[in-house]
């Protein structure tokens, strides 16, 4: 009984002086091989839609809540997990999940006022103002460049 009560209190200890934030991103790519990326309100540049995981949220319901937030956007299979990144220069302890998305299917966004503007992109192609991880990990993806644990 001793040892259940400090193993629950180390525990408990542990997740409160090591909090970890975790995001997630998805490359949704339409039949012609174009990426969607979003260009927010609030910051600067262009990105993949994406958010963080909410308390007592499953990667997959983030990532399928922020997709159809912001750009209408309904996976039809799931998404593919395809590298996790350490964001560290956001805020400590912060690591980012990149699903792809081949198979989805067309609707309306349910956010208002978040983002200003989406469009698909060919990767050889892409608007001005593309943030730096959104051009690595697009490099990642169709370049071959290696994947890199950095966001």
């Amino acid at each position: 009984m001793a040892r259940d009560l400090r193993t629950r209190a180390f525990q408990a200890w542990w997740r409160l002086s090591r909090p970890v934030t975790l995001g997630v991103r998805g490359v949704v790519i339409d039949p012609g091989g174009r990426v969607l990326l979003v260009r927010h309100t609030y910051m600067a540049g262009w990105h993949f839609p994406g958010g963080g995981v909410e308390r007592r949220e499953t990667a997959f319901a983030a990532l399928n809540r922020e997709l159809e937030e912001e750009a209408g956007i309904a996976p039809s299979t799931p998404p593919r997990l395809v590298s996790v990144h350490a964001n560290h220069a956001n805020f400590p302890n912060d690591h980012v999940l990149v699903y792809r998305i081949d198979h989805w299917t067309q609707g309306t966004p349910t956010q208002v006022g978040e983002i200003a503007e989406t469009g698909f992109f060919a990767p050889e192609d892409l608007p001005e103002g593309v943030s730096a991880p959104t051009r690595r990990r697009l490099a990642e993806l169709f370049e071959g460049a290696a994947v890199s644990d950095a966001w």
